[in-house]
């Protein structure tokens, strides 16, 4: 099992998104049991940057897989983790500022910025399950830096003109805050769960920057599915079945 928990997490973050719904359907039924839920998570998250002017928020689309490890003393608590492969995070219209370039500048002038920074983040909350299914899960989270650029775009005679700056040397490599988040359990198939989750970040994003420091916000709304849970218990109700047909010795003989 950890071996095969190694190799998977490996896997999730060299390979691409594509690949990973199908190394999930592979590993799915290996990794659920009574006490720990593997599944695929995806939904929107609206992003924006503290105290950077904006004209609104930076809305994406996540993408990862979770772990729900549930204490075996009283299920109802669970440590729930995973890796946030895809997550875009940033603001929408920036104000637009110089490219040090003369004909860019003039090409640009009276246009649009958005900021978009895109992170592998882990989430490593404390989750909390009430009888009627509502749960709720709070904790830290840490975000490694993929890519950041800022996408400069104007119309122009009704061409959509857009330039993408590289700004990844502009930010700090590691972010990380804290998550709280509420949700319900849905007792349909093998159980979906619809959380609505907010990321608060605590480490600068700029290195360097003199203003006013700026951190991540993100609302993330998401499902997420048991990836292999009917099989894993079909697999197991076959066990216990062979089991159930092995005789047992009479009395009196070993």
């Amino acid at each position: 099992m950890k071996k095969t928990l190694l190799v998977l997490l490996m896997l999730f973050c060299i390979v691409p998104v594509q690949s990973q719904v199908l190394i999930s359907l592979i590993f799915g039924d290996k990794l659920n049991s009574p006490f720990l839920e593997f599944g695929l998570e995806g939904g929107a998250n609206f992003s924006s940057i503290s105290n950077q002017e904006s004209s609104g928020t930076n809305v994406g689309f996540n993408l990862g897989f979770y772990f729900d490890i549930r204490s075996k003393q009283n299920p109802a608590w669970m440590i729930n983790t995973g890796v946030i492969v895809k997550s875009p995070m940033g603001a929408h219209h920036i104000p637009v500022y110089s490219l040090n370039d003369e004909g860019l500048d003039q090409t640009f002038a009276g246009g649009t910025v958005d900021r978009e920074i895109r992170y592998f983040n882990v989430p490593i909350l404390i989750k909390y399950q009430f009888k009627n299914n509502i749960y709720v899960k709070a904790g830290p989270q840490f975000g490694l830096l993929a890519t950041a650029f800022d996408k400069f775009s104007k119309d122009i005679d009704k061409d959509d003109v857009v330039y993408k700056k590289t700004i990844r040397d502009q930010i700090h490599v590691i972010d990380a805050g804290v998550a709280a988040g509420i949700g319900y359990h849905l007792n349909v198939g093998n159980g979906l769960n619809i959380t609505l989750q907010y990321y608060y970040g605590l480490v600068p994003l700029l290195k360097g920057d003199d203003s006013p420091t700026q951190y991540n916000r993100s609302l993330y709304l998401t499902a997420g599915i048991p990836i292999g849970r009917g099989k894993a218990a079909q697999k197991k109700a076959a066990k216990e079945e062979e089991l159930n047909k092995i005789p047992l010795p009479e009395d009196g003989k070993s």
